[in-house]
């Protein structure tokens, strides 16, 4: 479903006289259909910047990123910014540590919205909306207010929601558990179990040693540049 080869990242930094910093170098990585990879390594290992080129956010000097997008194989590396969006809406999905949604839109339009942008009908999407933040313990009391002014777990977990509903064939989880508790973390665990078991393909960061055990079908370890050379 996923594949980079030799793919490299090195940022520049402009304010440090142009000095260029390397953080991916020849990273050869593959997620079948129904697997769940964890990336793993120390921090500064580069497990976010890899998560983000993946997505698309952080262009790649080197290398490819081959995304399987209904029946091509897309290089979101090299593809053109209308045709990773057409990727996004349809392919992959990306859950990030913290929740970016605009202002003043009730919780369950935030989470409906992907289906809604699909076509489908406004009350259906609403009421798979309601099935899955209730099943995240989100009660029907905030289903109609912002989230802006939720808890850290709240949030993430309305983003857990809206990253699961569009069932997308490809999703990046970007630390899921990270502000949950046990009994919420078990729910996303459980979540990411149906996931696999309906064919979609996962890529993880998860420092939480238990919740990662669960998760995954097999670690991809990345090492600092500096410490590899």
């Amino acid at each position: 479903m996923l594949r980079t080869e030799s793919l490299a990242k090195t940022f520049t930094l402009h304010l440090r006289g142009g000095m260029q910093l390397a953080v991916l170098a020849g990273i050869d990585l593959e997620v079948q259909a129904g697997q769940c990879v964890v990336l793993s390594g120390p921090s500064g290992a580069g497990k976010s910047t890899l998560m983000r080129s993946l997505y698309g956010n952080y262009r790649a000097e080197a290398g490819r990123i081959l995304v399987r997008h209904g029946d091509e194989m897309i290089d979101i590396a090299r593809a053109e910014p209308r045709v990773v969006l057409a990727v996004r809406h349809a392919t992959l999905g990306y859950v990030s540590q913290f929740l970016r949604v605009v202002p003043r839109v009730s919780t369950l339009d935030i989470v409906a919205e992907p289906l809604a942008s699909r076509g489908i009908a406004v009350d259906a999407a609403r009421a798979q909306a309601a099935a899955l933040l209730l099943r995240l313990n989100i009660p029907r009391r905030l289903h109609g207010i912002p989230p802006a002014t939720f808890s850290g777990g709240e949030q993430q977990r309305v983003n857990l929601a809206r990253g699961f509903i569009a069932a997308h064939p490809i999703l990046l989880l970007d630390e899921p558990t990270a502000s949950l508790d046990a009994e919420n973390s078990a729910v996303v665990v459980s979540m990411i179990a149906e996931a696999k078991a309906c064919g979609t393909a996962i890529i993880a960061i998860c420092h939480d040693a238990a919740v990662r055990d669960a998760i995954a079908d097999r670690l991809f370890p990345l090492t600092p540049i500096r410490e590899a050379a």
